[in-house]
């Protein structure tokens, strides 16, 4: 994965460039972590080997896993990277991938892996977001009041 600082801010802009065989959510939270970014939100396009995407299930307050085990295209990649209750960070991202045959498959980005480039536009503001659990819904929710 390579960086490149765009523009001073805040904002900042940074181009975040995935090369193949790299691991697309770990390295961008590794990358977040690593930059003490705070908080940010990115666009992207690019090519995935393979990925597993989820759908939610408030019934069940779970992912349902929808595996992805060939090459796609990656049309859109949209998300964003805040602080987690923990402390460290999170990223939460949404993708819409194309088929060979031109359908499509789409969902919560759980685990992507580059093939052969992912290209990140990453837009960091001037302070923190933060996430908190809702009880309701079981997910990590982004909380303006500790932001």
């Amino acid at each position: 994965m390579r960086t490149k600082l765009l523009t001073d801010g805040p904002p900042r802009q940074h181009a975040v460039v995935f090369d193949t065989d790299d691991e697309v959510v770990g390295g961008l939270t590794g990358w977040a972590e690593q930059n003490d970014l705070p908080g940010s939100s990115f666009t992207g396009i690019g090519a995935f080997s393979s990925a597993t995407v989820g759908y939610y299930d408030l019934d069940e307050q779970e992912y349902a896993e929808i595996p992805v085990p060939d090459q796609v295209e990656v049309l859109t990649l949209a998300g964003d990277i805040t602080r987690d209750g923990e402390g460290g960070w999170q990223v939460h991202a949404h993708v819409v991938c194309g088929r060979r045959d031109g359908s499509t498959v789409g969902g919560h980005l759980l685990r992507a892996v580059t093939r052969p480039t992912l290209e990140l536009v990453v837009t960091t503001g001037a302070s923190h977001l933060r996430r908190r659990h809702d009880p309701a819904s079981g997910l990590a929710l982004i909380d303006l009041d500790a932001s």
